[in-house]
């Protein structure tokens, strides 16, 4: 009797033991992916933008050099509503688009449309290299 209740104490402890932690690890999180540590990141008429798009040949026929894609931004009331416009410059590699922005406030998270292509407006840390 005293072995099996050894036993049982012995198993509950081990689980515990690992248990407690794995979950506090589980719940930690890194305070520099949080939106609010990013900053004003705005983008005005003249600044570079970068835009992310999927690398299919839809959006490399679609958007060419010069091409400009109205930019619209998402509300806090998911009403959809236009923050601006870019002037396609270049492709930089196979999914990513430089662009200047031509007229209002352009923010990350952004999405630039021309006719049935999107792109997402980046920040441009991973870019600039």
């Amino acid at each position: 009797m005293k072995r099996k209740t050894l036993r049982t104490f012995a198993a509950i402890l081990i689980i515990v033991t690992v248990s407690v932690p794995l979950r506090a690890v589980a719940t930690s999180y890194m305070p520099f992916f949080h939106r609010q540590d990013r900053g004003d990141m705005a983008l005005i008429a003249g600044q570079t933008a970068y835009l992310f798009h999927s690398g299919t040949n839809d959006v490399k026929k679609s958007i060419r050099a010069n091409d400009i894609l109205v930019v619209y931004r998402i509300t806090p009331a998911c009403e959809v509503r236009e923050a601006g416009k870019i002037m396609a410059t270049a492709y930089v590699g196979e999914t990513y688009l430089k662009g200047e922005v031509v007229e209002g406030e352009i923010r990350p998270d952004d999405i630039a449309k021309k006719g049935s292509v999107s792109c997402l407006v980046i920040s441009a840390g991973m870019c600039q290299k």
